[in-house]
């Protein structure tokens, strides 16, 4: 049985990130008047994740998908052919209206402990030397998506011999971000 396609940028393993990387532009899949999102900065939690809300490219389980500075994020060009997939969702994924790519998504609510992030998709950069996906969060998901849950062990160790250690949640470094804000939000003090 041929491998399980995760996805394009770690099906043949993972590319490292280059050396003082400062970023570079994603473009959205139309032939023409591309959207432009140039990304000032490197990107920060790469991971693949099985949720149902992520943008994936045909045929992948996952999705690839990084966080930047949301001061770092600028649409350079077609912006009116962006819009929000779902106005309701935490994270507003902002997709071009022509081709259906996602190019970033925004936490809106200041009270969340993500604000501040932006979520990206850097395969669609033509420049080398992002953040590489460092783990898979929410793994199970991929069941909702039609994924045959007696497979899921398969999908798992395929993770795992690529280099991704599967969640079905987020890593924890960033569920102990999550935790913290929580917690200081309720006024707690943290032990020596």
């Amino acid at each position: 049985m041929a491998a399980l396609s995760i996805h394009p940028s770690v099906d043949n393993g993972i590319e490292p990130a280059a050396d003082n990387f400062e970023g570079g532009t994603l473009y959205c899949n139309c032939a023409e008047n591309k959207v432009a999102v140039a990304l000032a900065s490197q990107t920060a939690h790469n991971h693949v994740c099985g949720c149902t809300k992520c943008w994936k490219p045909a045929g992948a389980l996952f999705s690839a998908v990084s966080v930047v500075p949301r001061d770092k994020v600028r649409v350079t060009a077609n912006e009116s052919k962006l819009g929000v997939v779902d106005s309701s969702a935490t994270i507003q994924r902002y997709a071009c209206k022509a081709c259906g790519t996602h190019m970033y998504g925004r936490i809106e609510n200041t009270g969340h402990p993500l604000y501040g992030l932006d979520f990206v998709h850097t395969e669609l950069s033509p420049s080398h030397g992002w953040s590489p996906p460092e783990f898979a969060a929410f793994v199970s998901s991929i069941i909702e998506s039609g994924f045959n849950p007696a497979r899921m062990g398969e999908v798992r160790s395929r993770l795992r011999e690529i280099g991704l250690e599967p969640y079905d949640c987020l890593s924890p470094p960033i569920m102990d971000l999550i935790a913290t804000h929580a917690a200081k939000q309720k006024g707690v003090q943290f032990n020596a």
